[in-house]
């Protein structure tokens, strides 16, 4: 088996790969000439790698999203593409949420407002069995996140594209079922991959069905929210907006430009894509079991391209 990976740490890559695969031919891409290979391992690979790669059997992406390697005007039709699906993410963006989450339950937002004007006044607590939260996107992620906060005692709502059924969550399916969700959740966290019919999603529209004071979570992808439509939604920076708060973590391009408006917004917690660091030990068990399937013609669960996941 023959493996080219390409990534800002392809040595790392490299070097536990081997420990998985002792027999396998492991290269790092270089910038050129590098050898024809039945396997590429990559993140965000450029379009020279496939120009020249021309008898790939299969590639891996290492990552949750998929979008820019479909994206890829050089991306070979009909190999199989397996990408990474949770690999320890799952755990990491549930944390992510649970702070989000409790930012808003408990008021943090506010006091942290409050402190600015040194002004001392307690908020009412809202108890966590009247604090609904919706889960867009019941991927092998969203699943974890919905179940970590179903776990600390919030009512959890979660959407998908067709009907799922999962213990403890009330699931919605659907254009009607998307309606349903926005209608009654209190906090709403997006984890729905980046394709044509998600992009967006979170438009004027759709803001507008959140109830008001509800808050927004987007440690997904960045192409999810249409950022005018959010900042219209969170008001003036002096007095609230129908929209109370959004905690995000990924943008349509990054780093998010120094002259965003987003940056500024009192209401608008920002972090840099840090949400689901990919832990390299559980993802590259993953890596190794896929490559080991592909090459012995095993069945894999692969992406469809098509439906952008």
């Amino acid at each position: 088996m023959r493996v080219l990976i390409y990534h800002n740490d392809a040595e790392q890559w490299r070097n536990i790969l081997l420990e998985r695969l002792p027999d396998a031919e492991i290269q790092v891409a270089a910038g050129s000439g590098n050898p024809q290979v039945d396997y590429l391992v990559a993140w965000k690979p450029p379009a020279s790698v496939f120009d020249e790669q021309t008898a790939l059997k299969g590639i891996v992406n290492l990552g949750a999203g998929v979008d820019a390697l479909l994206q890829n005007p050089s991306l070979p039709r009909g190999i199989p593409i397996v990408k990474l699906r949770d690999a320890g993410m799952g755990e990491l963006i549930g944390d992510y949420a649970r702070y989000g989450v409790l930012h808003f339950q408990r008021d943090f937002d506010r006091y942290r407002r409050q402190q600015a004007n040194s002004e001392w006044r307690e908020v009412a607590v809202v108890d966590k069995p009247d604090w609904p939260v919706g889960v867009l996107g019941l991927g092998a992620i969203g699943t974890r996140v919905a179940q970590m906060l179903a776990a600390d005692g919030y009512p959890i709502h979660g959407w998908s594209r067709s009907p799922k059924q999962l213990e403890g969550i009330t699931c919605h399916h659907g254009d009607h079922g998307l309606d349903t969700l926005l209608r009654q959740v209190k906090t709403l966290i997006t984890l729905l991959p980046d394709t044509p019919a998600t992009r967006h999603i979170i438009d004027r529209g759709n803001l507008a069905k959140l109830p008001a004071g509800a808050s927004l979570i987007n440690p997904g992808r960045g192409t999810l929210i249409d950022e005018p439509a959010l900042l219209d939604a969170l008001g003036e920076a002096e007095s609230e907006g129908r929209l109370r708060g959004a905690l995000l973590d990924a943008f349509p391009s990054e780093p998010l430009a120094a002259d965003s408006p987003l940056w500024r917004h009192p209401r608008i917690l920002i972090t840099p894509h840090m949400a689901g660091p990919t832990p390299i030990g559980a993802a590259a068990d993953q890596v190794a079991d896929a490559l080991d399937a592909m090459s012995k013609g095993k069945a894999v669960e692969t992406v469809d391209p098509d439906a952008g996941y």
